[in-house]
């Protein structure tokens, strides 16, 4: 019964160090890379794995999206602006092998790698540039930063630089500066409508004179108006009246 005893605990030891190191649980976001004296065996899908205790090590990689906060960076532009930028890198593993293998740290790697990206295209771009075409810029960066990371097996999906801080004397000059190009569209609208005012006017003037009876209604809807408030007293005058009075100064001048 003692030898029965002590085989039986044999075993569970046995199967416990079995259990605790030769047992793993990869987990659905996660890749199992498994090393056998130091190389590479292969990559472990999600579920419950079994290695060799002693022989077999794994490392688990992280496959989910990682979002990358790049710190603000002060950097020159090409048309000598002094600004400060900061930026946001989404970034996955998609070869757990080559992420752990070809590079320490992929994390840490992809963060200097769109560090130093971010200030050499930038620095290349001038600041209207930057301004007006942030989406181009944005797909520049992340094609440049997923080249130097494809070896690491890591994908670079998004690149959106965030905020671009500029100088205060810039600022004011950019705010007279579109405080001026408004005040000029602005006048620009109103020559062009004083200039239509003036040729309607204009049609107006000859229609008129081509036809007294237009004349006539035109001085009629002008009365109408002076008294439609029923404060004005207007003695209407026709234009026969007026035509008269007309040749009676002219005959009396002359």
């Amino acid at each position: 019964m003692t030898a029965n005893f002590w085989n039986y605990l044999i075993a569970a030891a046995i199967a416990v160090f079995l259990f605790q190191y030769g047992v793993r649980i990869v987990k659905q976001y996660e890749g199992g890379v498994v090393l056998r004296f130091g190389r590479l065996t292969g990559v472990r899908e999600p579920g419950l794995r079994l290695i060799l205790p002693l022989i077999d090590r794994m490392f688990k990689i992280d496959t989910r999206v990682v979002t990358l906060t790049v710190e603000p960076q002060e950097l020159i532009t090409r048309d000598n602006v002094t600004i400060k930028v900061d930026a946001v890198v989404y970034f996955q593993v998609v070869d757990c092998a080559k992420a752990l293998i070809q590079v320490e740290h992929y994390g840490r790697a992809t963060s200097q790698i769109a560090l130093t990206t971010l200030r050499s295209v930038l620095g290349q771009s001038e600041l209207d540039e930057l301004l007006a075409q942030r989406d181009k810029i944005n797909q520049k960066l992340a094609s440049i930063i997923d080249h130097h990371t494809e070896p690491w097996g890591v994908k670079v999906s998004v690149v959106e630089v965030k905020d671009v801080l500029l100088p205060e004397g810039m600022q004011r000059s950019m705010a007279a500066q579109a405080e001026a190009e408004r005040e000029k569209r602005a006048k620009v609208i109103r020559a062009d409508g004083e200039f239509l005012a003036a040729e309607t006017l204009g049609k107006a003037a000859v229609i008129i004179r081509s036809n007294p009876p237009a004349l006539q209604l035109r001085y009629l809807q002008t009365l109408t108006e002076m008294t439609s408030n029923g404060n004005s007293t207007v003695i209407p005058v026709t234009m026969d009246l007026l035509g008269g009075l007309k040749a009676a100064l002219g005959a009396e001048s002359q």
